[in-house]
């Protein structure tokens, strides 16, 4: 494979990935519009599935919840506003007095967009785009019921953190005199928060409550274009499956049910991500479905749990809402931090971001880290570039009698190639010698595109000048430029083999082709290609220049 060539097939596979991530994203599964037409219908009884499970998991009704249930009452009444606004270090969200549900959740450490004094908005209750977190208690003696969920009272309307952590009870009194206290905890830089339920049986007999967890989300595409495509939908852990996503259409065509000891149920996008965790012994329900009105659930389901009279139980859960922060969600749950999803490549994607985050260290720039990266990647693989461009200069000096084979054989391919391969034994030349190299290039630029596009580290992470996001295309396509005129000078330096008319051309304008594929890319990754050609341009100078100088040696030796 000659040098040309080997970029042909290069550019390929490229363009092929990139093609297929834009078809597998834009495709759904067999069977999801019959699915889908199935979820939007009513249930038997004209009732449609309900977004609060019965005691074994089913869901037959009304999903409106329009009244508390029948026959428990507050000791109280609930403040005007309906709901407590909590505020920590990191962390502003709104908690619904009626269930309990967390309805709002702004990241207080990242903006919406660039520059924007408003804060990124991961939960909201905006019916257009709803996207809550909800929890409760089912079962013979639990207080959300598809009849209605508990109206919870609080001492005031607003709390916000003064030291190290934070609790937020709120409470809720049955006609028996039993108590039910759901308490939110939160601490200090952590977007985790700590969901409990305790449970004070003041009745004469056992209580049997089944606690629930779920995210509600309406169903919207993921965002991005083809070169930056996002996920959004759900995914989820369980004992046989580290993790595993599960999209929308996902549970269109069939619904989550598993069994597990361990686990989690999650809402992802781009660089965000909310998730319920357990924190019980025994064997939960993770399962997944779709509400008439195009909203989406991930939940998790606990065994039933049993207060004997006069005594009092915790039920403990744990909600992260932030960032795809890996140290953070390492912390958090076990196989949480693979929801950064870097791929089929995420063996090479992870130890290049460590690798980023060691340089960013004590560069205190991400674009400056991508370059040092960059260099280190190009001296690692020096041998086999050293070995390409000693192979390609090999190519270089046959050339005259390559075309002196071409004009001696005409049209005469068979003939032709088989003179070729004769050339090449006879002068030592290995046409797969600048192949090999480049092939090792492929995976590492894949990696690194995974590494910036799941990244939230480098979302809004500048580099210098106009590039103030290295996440997010060049505003002006100055980058792009600068790599399409460095790879049209490292094609002069490379050799042209006598190749057919057709594909010379298609070689001479293969930089304006990626030159085009690389305007919507993220800086951070032209930055790395834009830095990798001028390594490479001078890795080829000071390699053929050693060659010349090598071979004038040698003819002077012979004279």
């Amino acid at each position: 494979m000659n040098s040309p060539r080997s970029i042909l097939f290069i550019a390929f596979l490229v363009v092929s990935f990139f093609l297929f991530q834009t078809w597998v994203a834009d495709t759904p599964p067999a069977g999801t519009q019959k699915a889908t037409q199935q979820a939007s219908q009513p249930t038997p009884g004209g009732q449609a599935e309900s977004a609060v499970p019965n005691s074994n998991s089913e869901l037959r009704a009304d999903e409106s919840i329009p009244s508390a249930t029948p026959g428990a009452t507050p000791t109280a009444e609930a403040p005007q506003s309906a709901r407590v606004n909590v505020k920590t270090d990191v962390l502003e969200v709104s908690i619904a007095l009626r269930g309990g549900d967390i309805v709002n959740a702004q990241l207080l450490e990242f903006a919406r967009t660039q520059d924007s004094e408003e804060r990124f908005e991961l939960l909201h209750d905006d019916p257009a785009r709803l996207y809550i977190a909800q929890s409760g208690l089912v079962g013979r003696d639990g207080t959300d019921s598809a009849a209605g969920r508990p109206l919870f009272y609080v001492e005031r309307d607003s709390y916000e953190m003064s030291g190290d952590s934070l609790r937020v009870p709120m409470t809720y009194t049955l006609e028996d005199g039993s108590k039910i206290t759901k308490t939110f905890v939160f601490n200090k830089g952590s977007y985790a928060i700590d969901v409990i339920y305790t449970v004070q049986n003041a009745g004469a007999q056992h209580k049997e409550v089944q606690f629930y967890a779920q995210l509600k989300q309406v169903m919207i595409q993921g965002g991005g274009n083809m070169m930056m495509p996002t996920y959004l939908g759900g995914a989820y852990s369980w004992d046989e499956d580290r993790y595993d996503k599960y999209a929308f259409d996902d549970m269109k065509d069939s619904p989550l049910n598993r069994a597990t000891e361990t686990g989690w149920v999650a809402m992802l996008e781009h660089y965000f991500v909310s998730a319920w965790i357990p924190r019980v012994e025994g064997t939960k329900q993770l399962s997944s479905s779709i509400l008439s009105n195009n909203q989406a659930l991930m939940r998790v389901m606990y065994p039933t749990a049993t207060v004997a009279p006069n005594s009092s139980a915790d039920i403990r859960a744990t909600l992260f809402v932030g960032p795809k922060d890996q140290d953070a969600m390492a912390n958090v749950a076990e196989n949480l931090d693979l929801t950064v999803d870097y791929g089929f490549l995420w063996w090479l994607a992870q130890p290049i971001f460590k690798l980023l985050q060691i340089l960013q260290s004590f560069l205190i720039n991400w674009g400056l880290s991508i370059i040092a990266v960059t260099v280190i990647i190009k001296a690692v693989l020096y041998p086999l570039t050293k070995a390409q461009y000693v192979s390609m200069a090999k190519m270089r000096m046959v050339q005259p009698k390559m075309q002196a084979l071409k004009e001696r054989y005409g049209d005469d391919r068979q003939k032709m190639s088989q003179a070729m391969m004769k050339l090449y034994k006879e002068e030592k030349v290995n046409p797969l010698g600048g192949c090999l190299p480049m092939l090792l290039q492929l995976p590492i630029f894949l990696a690194l595109y995974w590494v910036l596009l799941e990244s939230v580290e480098l979302r809004h992470a500048p580099l210098f000048l106009w590039i103030e996001d290295l996440s997010a295309k060049d505003p002006y396509y100055i980058l792009p430029l600068l790599m399409g005129v460095s790879m049209w000078f490292m094609q002069k330096l490379q050799p042209t083999p006598a190749t057919d008319p057709m594909q010379q051309k298609i070689m001479q304008y293969m930089p304006v082709i990626f030159t085009v594929f690389f305007l919507w890319f993220p800086s951070g990754l032209v930055l790395y290609w834009l830095s990798n050609n001028l390594i490479t341009i001078g890795q080829m100078q000071w390699i053929y220049r050693g060659l010349e100088k090598k071979g004038i040696m040698e003819r002077r030796k012979k004279k």
